[in-house]
């Protein structure tokens, strides 16, 4: 079954976005692999990170969990050793939130000649989009811009932040970006809930035609693929943020088409 909707699902956004990213990394290099043949090659590179601040992703992207628990006690704490003085018994319990060690699947397009990376595709992680790890991946931004290689940043995600500001940047849900290297700008493709995702160029190495990656009809085939519709329930709303009123309508109306 196809997704109801024209561009992003809003509902990939939860629980399956971790099966979400690692499949659209791989279409999008089974999509580019043919392009780039011979001089150039398509690899996928997993890089982890740690969660050290997961509860805001905790019934969302994680699993729920107990957070809190108020414990009911008759029996008072036993005497101290040095006195008849009692404590007070705690009336919360919370469980200690461990870290999460997350993969971070990305797309590099590197020349067969020298192996050299040219340009790398970044598909943003809830995790890369909050503090503490969003410092790390902007110096990684800076680095691959330092070292002449092109980026490609794709925001599927609308809880976060993005990587970088701009006071004409617009107010949409979802980003695309291309920085070319040290071109001095970046190229922006706002999508909005009902746009499609845009076809965008990919570019090579000095002298070569850019590749063209068709985004909307990678996300596409990935949701039929992995029978995304058989986990998502209709039937409730998206995962956070809360979306507007006005779109809110807008999906209703899609999802009885």
């Amino acid at each position: 079954m196809p997704s109801p909707f024209p561009g992003m699902n809003p509902y990939l956004e939860g629980y399956l976005w971790s099966d979400v990213h690692n499949a659209l990394a791989s279409k999008i290099r089974a999509f580019l692999a043919p392009q780039l043949r011979p001089k150039y090659v398509a690899r996928l590179d997993i890089y982890v990170v740690e969660d050290i601040s997961p509860a805001s992703e905790i019934g969302i992207l994680y699993p729920d969990v107990e957070v809190m628990q108020i414990k009911q006690r008759r029996d008072v704490t036993p005497p101290t050793a040095t006195s008849n003085i009692t404590t007070t018994p705690a009336p919360l319990t919370l469980p200690v939130i461990q870290p999460v060690e997350v993969r971070i699947p990305t797309v590099e397009i590197r020349d067969t000649a020298n192996n050299v990376l040219v340009s790398c595709i970044e598909i943003l992680s809830p995790v890369n989009k909050r503090e503490p790890n969003i410092t790390d991946y902007r110096q990684k931004r800076q680095r691959l811009y330092n070292a002449n290689v092109h980026l490609i940043e794709i925001d599927l995600l609308r809880r976060g932040n993005r990587p970088f500001n701009h006071p004409r940047l617009p107010n949409v849900p979802y980003l695309i970006t291309l920085t070319r290297s040290h071109s001095g700008v970046i190229n922006v493709w706002p999508v909005a809930l009902q746009d499609p995702l845009p076809t965008i160029p990919v570019p090579l190495g000095e002298g070569d035609c850019d590749a063209v990656l068709e985004l909307q009809a990678a996300l596409h085939a990935i949701y039929d693929e992995a029978g995304y519709d058989l986990s998502i329930d209709y039937t409730q709303p998206p995962p956070p943020p809360v979306l507007s009123d006005a779109d809110i309508e807008w999906m209703s109306r899609q999802l009885k088409k």
